[in-house]
């Protein structure tokens, strides 16, 4: 396999989107966090305590998922100097690490979305039993 210098770079822009999606993720995360954190600091409540460590999860797998995302965003940039400096080995190891990291990131993202509906559930639960128990 041939590997040519603008075959790493079409990798920027997929990845720079997703950071922008990861970054925002986390950012709203960290306010919803905060948010609870007051309302739990003031009523201490077993509700709130879960739906806090269902983001904590949430949170973790995202800087993951950043750093994963960084990773094969740097193996990029390796692979195309290795391209340029015709150390044709180096340039395929380098991409073909650079993908496997790309696809742990996305792999992330999917359980990432897949455990987001979990606070949520929290709260339908909750709202559930309180009817049943008041009928």
């Amino acid at each position: 396999m041939t590997l040519e210098v603008s075959t790493p770079a079409l990798l920027f822009p997929a990845i720079s989107l997703l950071f922008l999606s990861f970054t925002n993720r986390f950012l709203h995360l960290s306010a919803l966090i905060r948010s609870l954190h007051g309302d739990w600091l003031q009523k201490g409540d077993a509700i709130l305590s879960a739906q806090i460590e269902n983001l904590r999860r949430r949170l973790t797998l995202i800087r993951g998922m950043q750093l994963l995302g960084a990773l094969s965003l740097l193996l990029c940039v390796i692979s195309m100097l290795a391209v340029l400096g015709e150390w044709k080995a180096t340039a395929f190891i380098s991409f073909s690490a650079a993908l496997l990291l790309m696809a742990l990131s996305l792999a992330s993202l999917v359980y990432e979305i897949w455990i987001s509906g979990g606070a949520l559930r929290i709260l339908l639960n909750t709202v559930e039993n309180h009817s049943q128990n008041s009928h």
